[in-house]
């Protein structure tokens, strides 16, 4: 005799019914174009509702769950911390309704499906490329999106199911169980300057001497605390002239046309390095980001596409297939 489900939240009876008895299609598009708009006229024009409608299928939704999604403000609406909740599973649900109709699509056709895929920096200049080489290699039909990003917007994308697959680091622990993460590797940086730089001959080459030169620097966050926080540590002053940006198109040509230095993974200007146009300083300041690796879903079957992109990005990246 089999033994009885425990009741997990998604066994619960009152859970079943909710789902079952009340929540309709129309009540995730309302809640997603809310979180949007941030209006219920807006929302409702968007959704194809009225607004009168709109109102009753939100305060339907208050009614059954018990609690505030929004708080009414004179300009607007604003999700509580429920609403925030409602809107990312409802994005997810529509995302994975609208998954399983194109895979029908694709079935039929023969064409082979779609994966949407999310990177950080480094990763998208030689691994992402080189697993979609890979990919098409083995099934050209797939069809392939790809943005690059910050860790941190890549996972929300991801959890609210805009994304199949990320390339990144999970910096919240509050989400992580909702993820799956297969590490690959951190990312070792190098501090790159043009070629012919003074600071390529000097003999003694300070910590002093770095704070006092011209940086690029990433926007805030882990990185460029981390080498900021090598120049307090010393008792120096943080680099005054600075030139911010995350562009990688830009930053050859700013440093070719400067004295700038940048802390970079040297991949990212590997062109660059071979043709001797910039050059890494001879000094090791051992800066380097977290180990960054494949992000998925945990309670979310990929569909065959995304499997295939998953798979060859393992192979890329040499890991190993884990377990069913």
């Amino acid at each position: 005799m089999a033994a009885a489900q425990p009741d997990t939240p998604m066994n619960d009876p009152t859970t079943k019914r909710f789902i079952r008895s009340h929540l309709k299609v129309r009540h995730l598009t309302l809640l997603v174009e809310l979180g949007r708009h941030g209006s219920i006229a807006h929302a409702a024009e968007a959704a194809g509702l009225t607004q009168p409608a709109a109102s009753k299928l939100l305060g339907e939704l208050e009614y059954v769950l018990d609690v505030s999604l929004f708080q009414r403000l004179p300009r607007g609406v604003v999700p509580t911390e429920f609403g925030e909740v409602m809107i990312r599973r409802a994005s997810a649900a529509l995302t994975e309704l609208e998954a399983a109709h194109e895979e029908i699509l694709h079935g039929v056709a023969g064409i082979g499906g779609r994966v949407r895929l999310g990177s950080v920096l480094t990763p998208s200049a030689r691994l992402v490329p080189d697993a979609v080489k890979l990919l098409k290699g083995r099934n050209a039909r797939i069809q392939v999106s790809a943005v690059v990003d910050t860790s941190k917007r890549l996972v929300e994308q991801l959890r609210a199911g805009e994304l199949d697959i990320v390339i990144g680091r999970i910096l919240d622990p509050d989400v992580a169980a909702e993820l799956q993460f297969e590490p690959i590797t951190d990312e070792p940086h190098s501090l790159i300057v043009r070629a012919g730089h003074p600071w390529l001959t000097q003999e003694e080459l300070s910590l002093a001497d770095l704070a006092a030169g011209s940086w690029i620097l990433p926007p805030p966050g882990l990185l460029r605390d981390r080498l900021l926080s090598l120049f307090l540590a010393h008792g120096l002053e943080q680099p005054d002239d600075v030139f911010e940006t995350m562009a990688l198109s830009m930053i050859p040509s700013l440093l070719c046309g400067s004295e700038r230095v940048v802390a970079l993974p040297p991949e990212l200007v590997r062109p660059y390095l071979d043709n001797g146009i910039l050059a890494v300083l001879p000094i090791d300041l051992t800066i380097k980001s977290d180990v960054y690796g494949i992000i998925t879903r945990r309670q979310h079957h990929l569909a065959p596409a995304g499997l295939a992109m998953l798979q060859a990005l393992r192979d890329t990246a040499g890991l190993p297939t884990p377990r069913a």
